[in-house]
């Protein structure tokens, strides 16, 4: 997850831990966040473990913290878990952002309550990362041990043979050589990295791939052309960070042109604001999301 994102997240637990009561509206102006994008995070927080409260209308509030923390105007408080899960956030941060390292030691400093410093001190992520750069140096076979995929949904080990890593380490990039494919791997899903005897036997198919700003990978990039109102313009920009280097104003709207390797990715911004965006120059682009609507439209 990105700096700007992991900041609105906590400022926006600071307003649902307030003693003010916002609504979604109150709590998206004052964030410069839409009401889609609040609802996200808010739902983001309940399957993280948080107490979130509907209070009534589109009011929401955090839970009340225990009565032995400090007053909440100088302390926010997290639970053991809840700062399981923050740590988990700050961990994925560029190793060379000095704000990581100034975060991990605040929030060492402060929760000693929550026994966040054991939390701070885990080293699985960084100790697979490492394992996964010795791997390649050494050009070793690997296994992923319980590695959760979101495309079939299942969890079980990989055996692959990594050869890279996209922007920030994030993913790491391998060949798969049970289903004989390069494929990326998000190293935030893999519970342990063990490194085998076994040298790389399939060097010769590894294939670097790419990343586009809506986080689809491929080899082979495909020019998109958009043109977005000014909602849609913040709203790309709030889910997907990496596309405001590639927005130009132009009159009363903005013009997003850059290479994507996968039409699936802007195609789901696309059609959730279809009313808003409008497609340019890019008639590949505009017979695949024809093509994706009426078939969808045809299920229901």
């Amino acid at each position: 997850m990105d700096q700007p994102k992991i900041e609105r997240m906590l400022r926006l637990m600071w307003l649902l831990a307030s003693n003010k009561n916002y609504t979604i509206d109150e709590l998206g102006s004052t964030l410069h966040m839409s009401y889609r994008t609040v609802y996200r995070y808010i739902d983001t927080f309940k399957n993280s473990g948080f107490a979130v409260i509907k209070l009534y209308g589109n009011v929401y509030k955090l839970g009340k913290m225990p009565k032995s923390t400090p007053d909440f105007e100088k302390l926010l408080y997290f639970s053991e878990e809840e700062a399981y899960i923050l740590n988990g956030l700050i961990d994925r941060l560029d190793q060379t952002n000095a704000i990581k390292a100034v975060l991990k030691k605040k929030l060492s400093a402060i929760y000693n309550s929550t026994n966040i410093s054991e939390f701070v001190d885990n080293k699985t992520l960084s100790a697979n990362l490492a394992n996964l750069r010795k791997a390649i140096n050494e050009k070793r076979v690997v296994k992923l041990i319980g590695y959760e995929s979101s495309h079939s949904g299942t969890k079980r080990d990989r055996i692959v043979e990594p050869y890279g890593f996209t922007t920030n380490d994030i993913d790491v990039l391998a060949y798969d050589s049970q289903d004989l494919k390069n494929k990326v791997f998000k190293i935030a899903r893999i519970e342990e990295v063990e490194i085998l005897d076994s040298p790389w036997e399939f060097e010769s198919s590894h294939r670097k791939q790419g990343m586009d700003i809506f986080r689809m990978s491929g080899h082979i990039a495909k020019r998109v052309k958009l043109r977005l109102n000014i909602r849609a313009k913040n709203l790309l920009r709030e889910e997907y960070p990496l596309a405001g280097k590639y927005l130009q104003k132009e009159g009363n709207y903005w013009i997003l042109e850059t290479d994507v390797y996968d039409y699936a990715g802007v195609c789901r911004f696309y059609v959730g604001l279809a009313d808003e965006i409008k497609i340019i120059d890019s008639p590949e682009f505009a017979a695949y999301a024809k093509e994706y609507m009426s078939r969808n439209i045809a299920k229901l």
